[in-house]
C-alpha cells in the first residue's frame, strides 16, 4: 500500500470520520430544565440507541475506511459486484441521509446529533466528489523530487528506482554505445533518436495498459511515487513500474518530470 497515492478528497473523507466518531460520544438529546435532571436525560449516540451508534455513526465511518482502503489497494477489490470506493461511498451518504432524519425527527437536538450531521454530510460529500472534482484529486502528500537528475538505469534519491544497485552502461563497442536497460530488460522497440528516459509521477492515480495494445490495464500507476519512462510512442509514453512491468500511460498529462 502507498500512502502517497491519497488525495486530497480522502484527507477530507478521513477528517470527517473521525469528526463523525467523536460526534457519537457526546450528548445527541438536549435539554433545558434543570441540571440535576438534564444529566439524566442527556446521553450520546450508544447510549439512546444501538441502532444509531452501531447502524448510523459507525456506518459512516466504515464507508470512509473503505473509501481509503479502495484507494491504498494495489488492485481493485470487490464488495457485491461494487469496489471499495463505491461501496465506501454507498454507506457514507446512508449514513448523512440516515443522521439528517434524526435530526429532523428529534424532539431535543444535542451537539452530538448536530455535529455529527455535519461530518457525516462532509463525509458523503468527500467521498462522491473525490473522483470527480480536480482540486480533490491532487495527491494528498506531494512527491519528492529526486536529488538529481538519473541516468536510465539509475534510482532517484527519496524516490521509486528498480530494486537493486544503479546499473552500469555497457562499455563502447565498435565505436557505439549499446542502449542501457532498466532492470536488465530492453525495450521491446528502440525509443525514439532524440528520447532520453526520464523519472515522472502522476498527478492522479491512471492505469497502465499493456504494450500490444490490450484494452485491460495491466497496473495503475499512483501519484506520489516516481515511474521511470522508457520510451515515448506520439503523446504516449512506455513507462515500468516498481514490480518490472511495462506498460503504456496514454493520458500524459499533468505529469511532474524528475
Amino acid at each position: 500500500m502507498n500512502i502517497r497515492s491519497l488525495t486530497r478528497g480522502d484527507g477530507v473523507v478521513i477528517g470527517a470520520a473521525v469528526l463523525l466518531f467523536i460526534a457519537s460520544l457526546l450528548d445527541v438529546t438536549g435539554c433545558d430544565g434543570p441540571e440535576a435532571v438534564c444529566d439524566s436525560l442527556e446521553t450520546n449516540a450508544w447510549g439512546l440507541s444501538l441502532g444509531l451508534g452501531l447502524g448510523t455513526y459507525m456506518l459512516g465511518v466504515v464507508g470512509a475506511v473503505l473509501v481509503v482502503l479502495a484507494r491504498l489497494a494495489p488492485q481493485p477489490r470487490k464488495i457485491a459486484g461494487l469496489d471499495l470506493g463505491q461501496a465506501g461511498t454507498v454507506l457514507a451518504v446512508a449514513a448523512a441521509w440516515s443522521l439528517l432524519w434524526w435530526t429532523l425527527d428529534a424532539e431535543s437536538v444535542g451537539v452530538g446529533l448536530i455535529l455529527g450531521l455535519i461530518a457525516a454530510l462532509l463525509l458523503a460529500g468527500g467521498a462522491v466528489a473525490a473522483p470527480l472534482v480536480p482540486a480533490l484529486k491532487t495527491a494528498l502528500v506531494p512527491a519528492p523530487r529526486p536529488a538529481a537528475p538519473q541516468p536510465y538505469g539509475g534510482q532517484p534519491q527519496g524516490g521509486y528506482g528498480y530494486p537493486g544497485a544503479q546499473q552500469q552502461q555497457p562499455p563502447a563497442f565498435g565505436g557505439q554505445q549499446p542502449q542501457g536497460s532498466f532492470g536488465g530488460q530492453a525495450p521491446a522497440t528502440p525509443p525514439a533518436a532524440d528520447f532520453s528516459p526520464f523519472w515522472f509521477a502522476v498527478p492522479v492515480a491512471r492505469p497502465l495498459f499493456a504494450e500490444d495494445g490490450s484494452p485491460n490495464p495491466i497496473a495503475e500507476l499512483a501519484p506520489g511515487t516516481w515511474y521511470l519512462a522508457v520510451e515515448q510512442r506520439g503523446p504516449a509514453l512506455v513507462a515500468q513500474t516498481q514490480d518490472g512491468r511495462r506498460g503504456v500511460l496514454q493520458d500524459t498529462s499533468g505529469i511532474q518530470r524528475g
